[in-house]
């Protein structure tokens, strides 16, 4: 990509067209990509401002409580959002989402036949600080079985959206979870050819972190473009 963010390394990231991931079928280009320049939209915006935050954004244990604390294992998860050069990125909006304890998403066409949890929504959203840190407040997620082959099964994951400072620096991926057998059994997973990528994914368990008698801690950092960037899921926009 032209000017000041660097383009990401197709080698590294999945391909677009994976079989073995079956929705990656039909949503994966036929014909050959254009290279286009970035526009000054692209470039320049958009902008976020802590003031869009609700007080229990970046707690989901709390955010949607009705009766008493959701079911599951409490943990913090934190990291620094950092750009192609490793600087911390300050005022990304960071937007996640993720199943409950039983694997159980609350979204109107969830077929699972796990419950859905009264106590827990699933979603927050948080803005990093001057140094490009975040943090949150959340359940540990469950695996949850999915229709792509006969016994498929999504390993425990938290999906991430992000905005740095401008749409060039767009990022949607997943964050995994240190020691988990399941990760290296999902096709999706199976569709990014490197290792060391992968590993990129995988949130790493922090003692030094975890709040006593309450929460366990797990650190992610993400990187917005460059050649070792987070992977952006198995699709290649914001190029």
């Amino acid at each position: 990509m032209n000017g000041r963010f660097i383009q990401r390394d197709r080698n590294w990231h999945p391909p677009a067209y994976t079989p073995q991931y079956k929705t990656s079928v039909l949503r994966s280009p036929r014909n050959a990509l254009l290279s286009l320049g970035p526009t000054i939209s692209e470039m320049t915006g958009p902008v976020f401002g802590h003031d869009i935050l609700g007080e229990l954004d970046n707690d989901l244990i709390r955010n949607y409580a009705k009766t008493g604390s959701p079911i599951g294992q409490r943990i913090v998860v934190y990291g620094r959002v950092l750009d192609e050069n490793g600087n911390g990125v300050p005022g990304t909006l960071l937007e996640f989402w993720q199943a409950n304890a039983g694997g159980r998403y609350r979204h109107k066409k969830e077929t699972y036949l796990a419950e859905i949890d009264p106590n827990f929504g699933g979603c927050g959203r948080t803005i990093t600080d001057e140094n490009g840190f975040y943090m949150f407040r959340t359940i540990k997620p469950g695996a949850y079985p999915w229709p792509n082959g006969v016994n498929d099964w999504r390993p425990a994951h938290i999906h991430f959206s992000l905005f740095g400072h401008a749409f060039a620096q767009r990022l949607i991926t997943q964050m995994y979870f240190e020691g988990d057998p399941m990760i290296w059994q999902c096709p999706i997973v199976k569709t990014i050819p490197d290792p060391e990528a992968i590993g990129r994914l995988i949130a790493k368990l922090d003692r030094n972190a975890t709040i006593p008698m309450d929460a366990l801690a797990y650190k992610f950092d993400i990187v917005l473009r460059g050649r070792r960037s987070t992977m952006f899921e198995n699709r290649m926009e914001g190029n």
